[in-house]
């Protein structure tokens, strides 16, 4: 396989070294970087001869420059910006003639995919995006589990995720709903993914919390029954948890029996370039299903906590 040239937007962002070892991985190419910010020292690990650029316009005309006069020809841009930078990057992508790799969610609305849908067909690239949960090994003997049980039968599961965050969050564009869709969008997405991917359709999607740090719902799949919890608020986490000197907790269960899933992250981004480079990526119809989950739970009316709600809710009410 030739070494494929890639360019990555976003590059001074927190996933971004993620993508810069897939990229270095894989043996390929990065010829290109663009961000905003300017401490990227980061790239000099991987990339350090990758020219860097602070402003699109002349990131955009770099890489113009590198086709019509050295005849380099870019393949991939790995899309690492802000979530509501997302659709307009993987337009730009596809109209270099690259394809796009980017980070989830892909979108923030289900219509930006049907319009993507329209743009690749046209295009020579194509999109993929980073779904990693579906490479767990973890997730992937679950699925294997809920394919080869029962057919009529439906799992009880819970997700609790909490990862706190700092005053800082809500000052940056993670805070602001408009640009990052919310809680449930910004660090629930790949659990929503991973869960319709596993369970099949959404049959219901009630949320009973929605705050600016916190949210809770109920979703009812194919074969499950889901009840979520997700907050970045420090003083959701166990008193057990916190007394470890903790500030993340997550737990996954399955008819009462906990998932292990704390391990297993360090290459999932690896093994997804390796996958896209091989052509079987996941593209925009793979990553539909997780934004309407996610764009339905954002515009949602709050539910009475009647019937099935997270444990957690308790705490919070």
């Amino acid at each position: 396989m030739n070494n494929k040239n890639f360019a990555i937007m976003g590059v001074g962002g927190y996933i971004a070294p993620r993508h810069l070892k897939a990229i270095k991985d894989t043996n390929n190419n990065l010829i290109a970087a663009l961000d905003k910010f300017d401490s990227v020292g980061v790239i000099d690990s991987y990339f350090p001869d990758s020219d860097f650029f602070v402003e699109f316009e002349r990131f955009d005309r770099h890489i113009e420059k590198l086709k019509r006069r050295k005849n380099i020809q870019l393949d991939y841009v790995s899309i690492c910006t802000p979530n509501y930078l997302h659709d307009s990057h993987i337009r730009m992508a596809l109209r270099r003639g690259a394809s796009a790799i980017c980070e989830k969610p892909l979108v923030l609305n289900p219509w930006n995919i049907d319009t993507l849908i329209e743009i690749e067909s046209e295009s020579v690239g194509n999109v993929n995006t980073i779904l990693q949960l579906r490479l767990h090994p973890s997730i992937i003997a679950l699925k294997e589990k809920v394919d080869n049980g029962p057919n009529d039968k439906i799992y009880d599961f819970d997700l609790t995720y909490l990862t706190s965050r700092g005053n800082w969050y809500h000052a940056s564009w993670k805070g602001d709903v408009s640009k990052s869709g919310g809680i449930a969008t910004n660090i629930g997405v790949h659990f929503y993914d991973m869960l319709s991917w596993v369970f099949g359709k959404v049959k219901g999607n009630k949320v009973h919390l929605l705050t600016d740090d916190s949210a809770s719902g109920f979703l009812e799949f194919e074969r499950a029954r889901v009840r979520w919890f997700l907050s970045i608020n420090y003083d959701n986490i166990p008193d057990a948890i916190k007394a470890e000197g903790k500030r993340t907790y997550r737990s996954i269960t399955i008819d009462n029996e906990e998932i292990e899933f704390s391990t297993g992250f360090t290459e999932l981004h690896t093994r997804s370039y390796e996958s896209i480079l091989k052509g079987k990526g996941f593209g925009l119809l793979e990553a539909k299903p997780s934004i309407q989950i996610v764009h339905d739970i954002r515009n949602a009316e709050i539910s009475p906590l009647i019937g099935d709600y997270h444990p957690f809710m308790k705490r919070v009410i």
